[in-house]
């Protein structure tokens, strides 16, 4: 199983109605990560919007290319676009894997 997590910026303006969007997540996006092969996935944000993305999956990249055919994952993103600083593009394609140094398993 692939660890892996990222980092994007929410703006400091927009935390809590992002906050809220998550908290409301739809239905047949959860399944459609799901069906793609995003486990154990977990997004966590400071204060000032740093955000922290963390999932498993067996191949990250056809992970992605799973969500990327979806029909719901092109509504999503095209929602959730504006709540991010410094992107050039859909959120989803500027999720950059962090590399792992260490792990306890």
């Amino acid at each position: 199983m692939q660890r892996v997590c990222f980092l994007l910026k929410v703006k400091p303006d927009r935390l809590e109605e992002y906050r809220r969007r998550h908290a409301e997540v739809w239905p047949e996006m959860r399944a459609a990560l799901s069906e793609a092969g995003w486990h154990n996935y977990s997004i966590f944000c400071r204060e000032d919007g740093l955000l922290v993305g963390y999932l498993e999956t067996e191949d990250f990249a056809a992970a992605q290319e799973a969500m990327a055919a979806t029909a719901v994952n092109a509504r999503w993103q095209a929602e959730m676009a504006p709540f991010f600083e410094g992107l050039d593009g859909r959120p989803d394609e500027g999720m950059v894997p962090l590399t792992e140094v260490f792990h306890l398993d």
